[in-house]
């Protein structure tokens, strides 16, 4: 994961204009998560950030901000009708842009990594940014997770965010506009849909790469949460995180949960996967066939009751274990991020789908409409 590196004079001017912003109202109103809007109120490469709030008349929130179009908090009702936080962030823009995360971003234009950060589209050679092991990684160094969203449209229940991407945007391809809603639904889910067009042909796969921690205290590891994943296959990595071209079968490996089980079960078996990985860092095969009414990925916490299901229109999804969290960062209400604090479910076609023809097809041309869907539902455990 990477972060724009402001120059000091930047990052001190957003620092100035939020301590100038929160001095100038004395009662201030806090979100149900604990979040003070005045403290996302910035301007970053000439335009304006904020807070987003979503609420459902079961009382649960959502936060967002269209710095890199983000989900910062998510409070759901647990087991006892208490409210918790299910997701890790940051208090402020400010530590969103000087601290190295893509916490609850809006991934693109190419979430996951792209083998050294080759393309070749109708001939061209295109070489992309390498920011992860030689590798393209979620778009490159300024991807749109670090860029602001314009708002379209925002209600009591759904916000709508755009993202004006150029010709040469960390050098893909075509002008580029997207974009992604987040809609609040009445039971409890987070719908999000994304679209796009573009003027020339390139790749596109968004996703959203929030850290969940259902247990409602990221001082306690995901690795007591439960799993089950629809899938019967993955994808594996090298030691540079890069899939292989193989599609394998997850049967009699650390990476089968067709049946729910810990994710941290068997997640320090020594096996090559996850020494590639350093956990669970891979793509799943889902045998949803893009069926986004079957149930992708379930999670669970025995601690809080609070469960979550995943639906999408994608053939894969990313299953990453906050492997490289490592206690140096801070989030929300001055927690330690530690290893395992949240994990990632990110829908997507699969990692490096450009430079693998036989796998499901990123490409978007002039004229096509690029379509995505992935929702979050909360429940409680019966």
């Amino acid at each position: 994961m990477k972060a724009i590196k402001l120059n000091s004079l930047a990052a001190s001017a957003i620092i100035a204009l939020l301590g100038v912003s929160c001095s100038s109202n004395p009662e201030k109103q806090l979100t149900r998560s604990g979040l003070d809007p005045d403290n996302f109120v910035a301007q970053v490469n000439g335009k304006t950030t904020g807070l987003y709030k979503l609420t459902n008349p079961s009382g649960m929130e959502v936060c967002v901000t269209n710095f890199g179009g983000r989900l910062v908090s998510i409070m759901v009702p647990d087991k006892n009708g208490d409210f918790k936080d299910v997701v890790l962030g940051f208090d402020s823009i400010a530590d969103y842009i000087n601290i190295p995360s893509d916490f609850g971003a809006a991934i693109g234009r190419y979430a996951n990594r792209i083998n050294q950060g080759r393309l070749v589209i109708d001939g061209d050679s295109i070489q992309l940014p390498q920011n992860n092991f030689g590798h393209c990684l979620h778009g490159g160094p300024t991807g749109w997770q670090y860029q602001v969203y314009d708002v379209k449209q925002v209600s009591d229940n759904s916000i709508t965010l755009v993202m004006n991407s150029p010709d040469g945007d960390n050098n893909f391809p075509g002008n580029v506009t997207a974009e992604v809603t987040y809609t609040l639904t009445d039971d409890n889910a987070i719908d999000i849909d994304y679209t796009a067009t573009t003027d020339k042909t390139t790749v596109i796969n968004m996703t959203n790469h929030s850290y969940f921690n259902l247990n409602g205290d990221p001082n306690i590891p995901v690795t007591n949460c439960m799993m089950q994943v629809n899938a019967s296959l993955f994808t594996p990595v090298d030691s540079t995180y890069m899939t292989t071209g193989e599609i394998a079968s997850v049967k009699e490996t650390p990476f089968d949960f067709t049946e729910a089980k810990a994710v941290g079960e068997e997640i320090t078996v020594d096996c090559e996967q996850l020494r590639n990985g350093n956990g669970y860092d891979h793509n799943w095969v889902l045998d949803t066939a893009g069926d986004d009414q079957k149930v992708a990925v379930t999670l669970s916490s025995p601690i809080t009751g609070i469960t979550l299901e995943v639906y999408t229109n994608e053939p894969g999804i990313q299953i990453y274990s906050g492997n490289f969290l490592d206690g140096t960062v801070s989030g929300k209400g001055g927690n330690v991020y530690n290893q395992r604090a949240g994990i990632c479910l990110e829908s997507q076609k699969y990692p490096d789908t450009p430079n693998k023809p036989t796998w499901p097809s990123a490409t978007l041309e002039p004229g096509q409409t690029y379509h995505s869907h992935c929702v979050f539902k909360f429940g409680i455990q019966k």
